[in-house]
């Protein structure tokens, strides 16, 4: 398996189709319009960062509409790269609402994230002045991390959102506590309007480094902080208020769950155990979930469960 560089992937453009659920929910987002580039060679090369040409349907800055009336595209050379400081304020905004409205050391978090290089990725537009981030992806072992502030606070909210499933309280506990030096914490948000065909990358991305720190790390004990064993995954889903009316109708036109990132699916497929509890974040909901509710979803997956989860997701981009 080939070590760092590895970020360099070339894709040829596809025009990407929004629902209007995901128009509904999309970020706001403001970046330069970029010229098109020839892109013919996919081979990855060792010579920069990954780079990935896409349009991203984009609202005009300025624009009083707030209804998604502009459908222009705007294209753009998306990029992988390792974390680092200057990224601070981007991925701080896109977790702005990962625990909710719990009030907790979010900049500390934060500050994690940045400083683990060797297992993480964001994504930026290439050559952006702003250097806006788009998406995050990495993994934190809850052991680790277990004596900074905000993971004890994370943990905290965990425990406190599933202390009513006595089941699932226990096995996450062990997972928080006895098992810890084998967890870890998948974090992965972005825009919501991002194009899909770059998650596969993105996760592909992600396991890899994974496996690679095992194996290229310095120590001892950091080659084996990312020897996961589990994975712990905080997601949202929109749940239909009154299931059991659908479950008496047998309308198969209404979904019970309605997913805000396609791979959480795939993920609560594969999960050992989940959990969903109502968020307090309030964010207007689109026509089309008005008979829906925010729920936040916290899943145990286990780590043999990723290959499968890899081929999965491709299958799922590649079809839509």
């Amino acid at each position: 398996m080939p070590r760092k560089p590895r970020r360099h992937q070339q894709l040829k453009s596809w025009p990407i189709t929004f629902s209007p659920f995901a128009r509904a929910l999309a970020h706001t987002v403001s970046m330069p319009k970029h010229r098109s580039k020839s892109v013919e060679d996919p081979t990855p090369s060792s010579a920069s960062n990954g780079s990935t040409k896409h349009p991203l349907e984009e609202r005009l800055e300025g624009s009083e509409s707030s209804d998604g009336e502009f459908d222009g595209v705007v294209q753009a050379d998306f990029a992988f790269f390792d974390p680092k400081s200057n990224d601070f304020h981007g991925v701080k905004t896109l977790l702005q609402t990962y625990l909710d409205v719990e009030e907790w050391d979010l900049s500390g978090f934060v500050d994690l994230i940045l400083e683990q290089t060797t297992v993480g990725t964001v994504v930026k537009v290439e050559d952006d002045e702003d250097e806006g981030v788009f998406a995050l992806a990495t993994a934190l072992n809850l052991w680790r991390y277990r004596e900074h502030k905000c993971i004890v606070q994370l943990k905290e909210f965990l425990l406190l959102k599933v202390c009513k499933e006595k089941r699932i309280a226990d096995q996450l506990r062990l997972l928080l506590g006895e098992q810890a030096r084998h967890v870890g914490l998948l974090v992965s948000q972005r825009v919501v309007n991002l194009p899909p065909q770059l998650l596969p990358h993105l996760y592909d991305s992600l396991f890899n480094e994974v496996s690679w720190a095992t194996e290229d790390e310095p120590t001892k004990d950091l080659r084996n902080s990312f020897k996961f064993k589990h994975y712990i995954i905080l997601g949202k889903i929109y749940e239909l208020k009154n299931a059991e009316q659908k479950r008496k109708q047998s309308d198969d036109s209404v979904e019970a769950i309605v997913y805000v990132k396609p791979e959480d699916e795939i993920f609560h497929q594969l999960c050992s155990w989940s959990f969903c509890f109502p968020l307090r974040t309030q964010q207007p909901a689109p026509h089309e979930l008005k008979n829906y509710r925010s729920m936040g979803l916290i899943m145990a997956v286990e780590a043999d469960k990723m290959p499968a989860f890899r081929q999965e997701l491709g299958s799922l981009i590649n079809e839509s």
